[in-house]
C-alpha cells in the first residue's frame, strides 16, 4: 500500500511539474507578444509628438529626409494591399486545388511524391523569388500588358504579387491538405451512399467541415504576404503610389521600415521614428485581420454543427 501511495504522489507531482511547465509556456508567448507591442508602442508615440496622426494615416505624400518632410502612409498601405491581394488571389485557388487534389483524388503513392515537391518552394530563399520576379515575370508582365494594349512597368505590383502568391502556396496548400484529409471519412461514405458524387461530396461536405482550418491557412498567407520584403524591393520598387493600377510601381510598409531604419538619421529623427509608428499600424491591421478570420471561423463552425444535427 506504501509503494502504492509513494507511486501515486510521484504521478501528482510529474503532472504537476508538466503544468507548471506548460503554463510558463504560455506565460512567456504572452509576456513576448507584450514586450513587443509596448517596444513599438512607445517609439510610435514618440513619431506621434512630433508628426500629426491624422495626416500619417490619411495623407498621400511621403517624403521623408527633405525639407519640409511629410509623412503621409496611405499610399504605403493602398501599395501594401494591392500586392497581398494579388498574392492570395494566386495563392488560394492554387494551394487550395492542389490540397483537394492530393487529398481527394490523388493516390497514396501519387500523394507521397507530390507533397514534397510542392512543399520545396517553401525552402526557397526569398531573395531567390526576388530574382525570379525582377528577371522573368516582371518582363512578361510588361509583353503581355504590351500585347494588350496596355502599359506597364518593369518595377510592377502585378509581378512582385504573382510571385509572392507562388511563394506562399506551400503554406495554404500543405495545412489545407493536413485538414481536408482530417475530415472523417464515415461523412464522405455516408454522402456517397445517398447518391453524391465525389464533386458533390467536396463541395457540400468536406470543403464546409474543412473551411475553419482553410481560413486560418489563408491567414497566415496573408500574415507572410503582408510582411515580405526582398521580393517587393526587386521586383515593385520603393516608390509609395497611391494607385490601385497592379501595372505600376509601388511600395509595402515592411519595405519602407527598412528603409527608414537603414537611414543616416538620429534614432530620436522622424524619419527613423516612423517605421515603429508604420509597424504599429501593421500590427494593428493584422490584429484586425485575426479578429475577423475567428469570426468567420467560429460562424463556419455553428453553421456546420447546425447542418450536422
Amino acid at each position: 500500500m506504501s509503494t502504492f501511495k509513494s507511486r501515486n504522489k510521484q504521478r501528482e507531482l510529474q503532472e504537476k511539474l508538466i503544468k507548471l511547465a506548460l503554463i510558463s509556456a504560455a506565460i512567456i508567448s504572452i509576456l513576448t507578444t507584450f514586450g513587443i507591442l509596448f517596444s513599438i508602442v512607445f517609439e510610435a508615440i514618440e513619431f506621434f509628438k512630433l508628426r500629426s496622426f491624422w495626416y500619417f494615416i490619411t495623407g498621400t505624400i511621403w517624403s521623408p529626409g527633405v525639407e519640409g518632410s511629410q509623412f503621409g502612409a496611405l499610399a504605403i498601405f493602398t501599395g501594401t494591399f494591392v500586392i497581398t491581394i494579388i498574392a492570395l488571389s494566386v495563392a488560394v485557388p492554387i494551394g487550395l486545388g492542389s490540397a483537394i487534389y492530393m487529398s481527394e483524388y490523388a493516390s497514396s503513392s501519387l500523394r507521397d511524391y507530390l507533397k514534397p515537391v510542392l512543399e520545396i518552394l517553401a525552402g526557397i530563399p526569398t531573395v531567390v523569388y526576388g530574382f525570379f520576379a525582377a528577371i522573368t515575370v516582371a518582363p512578361l508582365v510588361v509583353q503581355i500588358a504590351g500585347f494588350l494594349g496596355l502599359e506597364a512597368t518593369f518595377n510592377s505590383a502585378l509581378a512582385s504579387g504573382v510571385v509572392m502568391g507562388i511563394m506562399i502556396i506551400p503554406v495554404i496548400s500543405s495545412l489545407s491538405d493536413d485538414v481536408i484529409r482530417a475530415v472523417p471519412a464515415s461523412q464522405r461514405r455516408a454522402a456517397s451512399a445517398l447518391g453524391m458524387t465525389q464533386a458533390e461530396v467536396i463541395k457540400n461536405i468536406v470543403l464546409p467541415s474543412a473551411m475553419p482550418g482553410i481560413i486560418s491557412a489563408s491567414l497566415l498567407g496573408l500574415s507572410k504576404a503582408l510582411g515580405e520584403t526582398m521580393i517587393v524591393v526587386m521586383a515593385a520598387g520603393l516608390r509609395p503610389n497611391l494607385s490601385i493600377n497592379p501595372l505600376e510601381d509601388m511600395t509595402t510598409v515592411t519595405v519602407t521600415i527598412v528603409n527608414s531604419l537603414v537611414g543616416d538619421f538620429e534614432f530620436n529623427s522622424p524619419e527613423t521614428l516612423s517605421a515603429f509608428a508604420l509597424g504599429l499600424m501593421l500590427f494593428i491591421v493584422t490584429l484586425i485581420l485575426n479578429m475577423i478570420s475567428l469570426s468567420l471561423i467560429r460562424a463556419f463552425k455553428e453553421k456546420y454543427k447546425v447542418n450536422t444535427l
